[in-house]
């Protein structure tokens, strides 16, 4: 006997049922065929809606009816020659009529009893048997309507009715084996009777269970549930795009994974199959050339350490404890006992190796039913305060990672709760059995996708990472950095396994922001059309909302308003890269709250692009710091426009008319004097200095203003180069006085004893600087190792790609810490 199970998608539509019917015409070509229907898709559904709504108010169950009838009506007429159809409608009209019959008697009494409910919930079941029966038949195939109500015997739980093996097997084996010839079997699947020839039903995805009890019965070979996915996946395709199939996997593996929550076969399903060692097989009914998933006692050995990941989305837990707990035997006994007898299925529980806590999962409907009975169980206790009164926490997640391989390999355990505490995952409850095969932990219910896909990505994907981008500030250097990624994504993806994605971006107007992503090649146009004003909270409450895995903001503004928002977003576990200055050069408080809070929601915090552009500056600094060295001085030229303009006064040309050549360069701001001034270079000193460990303000650090006094005022560019000229003489004398000494003019920032000063200086070809052309920045580092001969930085310190360049740098030394994190 072969046993073919089609679930309620591929019973749902004229379509899909035409693929039924061609699969099962193919397989009753080699013998007998017990097909086991569900309901069509949605109508269980609707018979459960419908109970509900009459229990509560005087709704007409009429809607139901004609709902029903049409639908299954359609599908006869469509799927069946016209002569055919009349017999089939006749036998679905008399069971609409039964079906109306109960509905109506409960309309009269607006109540109805569990088991009145469970004979109205298997109509569905009875009604697509009746389609497919005929359906078969007119493929001049010998098709049986088979009710399971006739074999299946079950107690009186109606709901969840448990079935008794010895006597449903005995009756199986004589119907199934009452006639030789071959012929196709449709049986009801989901519901069952008890000896008292009462409907019940096995729970809802019960089709499977009586596909397997069937096969366990008549020790088939296989059995096959035909579903509308291509069998078990690594994880729900809903929640982790980039799960993939499971090809084969083990009873206790997929007992596991379907506990809790893995929605493509019902868990008991998998109990009569794994003591009768008969294999399972899932497949898809839209595709069955598929292999699908084989479920096994001996799989072939693979190298995953893990075979895939599920989650129940929406538990309650229960915390009992209580100084009275400690030491005390029969504890555990008593809240078990007590759950058990108030009918509460408990899906985890963990308890504190103190004997302190007990912390139980369940159902939210099932919360105060439990919460009441352990109340009950320990009256006396909580009245003498021996025990607390128990904590019910809601809005919750289980998540579970299930494998085989995870036995007695050392370090999983610390692998998973790195890659979720690196994405500022909390953790609320752990439990991993004896067997090792399992670990489940309980998450708030907003970090369950977060916390899937990061574990989905570590385990799965060798080191593949997910880059989720927010960008700030998308002019020269933001624009350049996005087309910068959009050309090298399939260079980061096959040589550093990450994947980029935007998922938003913002200037001073506008800003637009989507979790499915925003095309890197079209980024601007979707800005334009579908962007909305800008509003840096609701952009940053976004993001938090998205809360995706490998998040990072990049802020590529000048802007203090954004810099003052950093503090939101670390603290929301999200990683910030910039090249913005301003949070790193203000008050040394604010400077450290911003490094504590990176710190301790466990994200990076890069702006390897404060100094420097793309130079390894900052890095730099921070390695012979952690490395036990001591900065004694800080010496450079830190200012690109800066050192342009003086590597070019060479007296052949007016300084007015370098500047003004600078600034056609792009070198400088839109106005000069944000250059000139010399606040920038103080800015990245300072930064410098604090990178060194020195705890300084930025009051420690004189500037001399380039600009001269009468160019200060609020007057136009345009105006300040008319007053520029005018000093073009003071600036020559400058040179000149330079040149007469065998020296030349130099813009130069240094650190020394605890006091910075930026300011122009006079350099001798000895200095380390003098040889300075273009322009480039320039830092010497005075160490402890490095005395006599300092350690020079030397290269590009403006530019567009340059810049952007460290950007990208940084966003790679973020997620880099992360994977080496995730790979423990």
């Amino acid at each position: 006997m072969q046993v073919l199970k089609f679930g309620g998608s591929s019973m749902g539509t004229a379509e899909s049922i035409s693929n039924v019917l061609s699969i099962v015409t193919q397989r009753a070509e080699r013998g007998p065929v017990a097909v086991i229907v569900s309901a069509m898709r949605g109508v269980t559904d609707q018979l459960v809606e419908t109970c509900n709504r009459m229990e509560r108010s005087s709704f007409s169950y009429n809607e139901t009816i004609d709902a029903l009838e049409k639908r299954h009506f359609n599908i006869a007429r469509e799927m069946l020659p016209a002569q055919e159809q009349s017999d089939l409608i006749t036998e679905l009209k008399m069971l609409l009529n039964e079906l109306e019959d109960v509905l109506q008697g409960v309309s009269l009494v607006q109540e109805i009893t569990p088991k009145t409910r469970d004979f109205v919930m298997g109509f569905g079941e009875r009604l697509s048997a009746k389609i497919l029966t005929h359906l078969i038949k007119s493929q001049n195939i010998d098709s049986e309507y088979t009710d399971a109500r006739s074999f299946i015997v079950t107690d009186s739980r109606f709901g969840n009715a448990r079935v008794d093996l010895k006597v449903t097997y005995n009756k199986i084996r004589s119907y199934f084996e009452a006639t030789d010839e071959p012929k196709v079997f449709v049986v009801t699947g989901f519901i069952a009777a008890t000896k008292r020839n009462l409907s019940t039903t096995l729970g809802r995805g019960g089709s499977d269970y009586t596909a397997a009890l069937i096969g366990a019965a008549l020790n088939t070979d296989l059995i096959e549930i035909w579903t509308d996915v291509n069998g078990l996946m690594t994880a729900n395709p809903g929640k982790v795009k980039r799960a993939f199939p499971i090809y084969e996997i083990s009873y206790e593996e997929a007992m596991e994974l379907s506990h809790f929550g893995a929605k493509v076969i019902y868990p008991p399903t998998l109990i009569p199959a794994l003591k009768a060692q008969i294999p399972i097989v899932i497949k898809n009914t839209f595709d069955p050339t598929q292999p699908g998933t084989s479920i096994r006692k001996e799989i072939t050995p693979t190298n995953n350490l893990i075979k895939g990941l599920s989650s129940i989305d929406n538990i309650t837990m229960l915390t009992v404890k209580g100084s009275g707990m400690i030491g005390v035997s029969g504890i555990a006994a008593r809240i078990f006992r007590s759950l058990a007898d108030a009918d509460v299925n408990i899906i985890m529980i963990t308890q504190a190796s103190s004997e302190h806590t007990v912390s139980i999962a369940v159902l939210p409907h099932q919360a105060m039913i439990a919460k009441n009975a352990i109340h009950r169980e320990f009256e006396e206790e909580l009245q003498g305060q021996e025990i607390d009164d128990v904590e019910v926490e809601k809005d919750l997640s289980v998540i579970a990672i299930v494998g085989d391989n995870m036995r007695n390999i050392p370090g999983i355990a610390g692998r998973i709760f790195r890659a979720l505490g690196r994405n500022g995952i909390n953790i609320r409850a752990i439990a991993q059995g004896s067997s090792e095969r399992n670990i489940s932990f309980v998450v708030s219910n907003r970090d369950e996708n977060k916390a899937i896909n990061t574990l989905h990505d570590a385990f799965f994907l060798a080191g593949v990472k997910t880059v989720n981008l927010y960008l700030a500030g998308i002019g020269l250097i933001g624009g350049t950095l996005l087309e910068m990624i959009r050309e090298q994504l399939q260079v980061f993806y096959d040589d550093y396994n990450i994947e980029f994605c935007l998922r938003g971006v913002a200037n001073s107007k506008r800003m637009l922001i989507r979790e499915g992503g925003i095309s890197l090649s079209n980024w601007k146009d979707e800005l334009e059309e579908k962007g909305e004003p800008t509003d840096l909270e609701g952009f940053v409450q976004l993001v938090k909302e998205h809360n995706l895995p490998n998040s990072i903001f990049v802020d590529c503004t000048a802007s203090d308003e954004v810099s003052n928002i950093y503090p939101k977003i670390l603290s929301s576990s999200i990683s910030v890269v910039t090249p913005n200055k301003k949070a790193n050069s203000g008050s040394l408080k604010y400077y450290k709250k911003l490094h504590d809070l990176a710190e301790k929601h466990n994200v990076a915090f890069k702006y390897e692009t404060n100094a420097g552009a793309g130079l390894p500056i900052i890095s730099t600094i921070d390695e012979l710091v952690s490395t036990g060295d001591h900065v004694d001085k800080i010496e450079g030229v830190l200012s690109g426009t800066l050192s342009y303009i003086f590597n070019n006064f060479s007296g052949d040309k007016k300084f007015s008319d370098i500047v003004m050549q600078a600034r056609e360069k792009g070198y400088t701001e839109p106005d000069p004097r944000e250059d000139l001034n010399g606040r920038d270079v103080a800015r990245k000193l300072l930064i410098l200095a604090r990178e060194a460990g020195f705890k300084i303000e930025p009051e420690d650090i004189d500037v001399q203003n380039l600009v001269p006094e009468d160019a200060r005022n609020g007057s136009g560019v345009e105006e300040f180069f008319e007053t520029l000229k005018q000093h073009d003489d003071d600036f020559e004398s400058l040179r000149a006085d330079a040149e007469k000494n065998g020296k030349k003019l130099c813009y130069i920032a240094r650190f020394e004893n605890g006091r910075g000063v930026v300011k122009l200086e006079q350099i001798s070809s000895e200095h380390p600087f003098f040889g300075l052309d273009g322009s480039d920045n320039i830092m010497a580092l005075y160490t402890r190792y490095y005395k006599e001969s300092p350690m020079v930085i030397k290269g590009p310190g403006a530019g567009a790609n340059v810049t952007s360049g460290g950007i990208v740098a940084d966003i790679l030394r973020v997620v880099s810490t992360k994977a080496a994190s995730n790979a423990g």
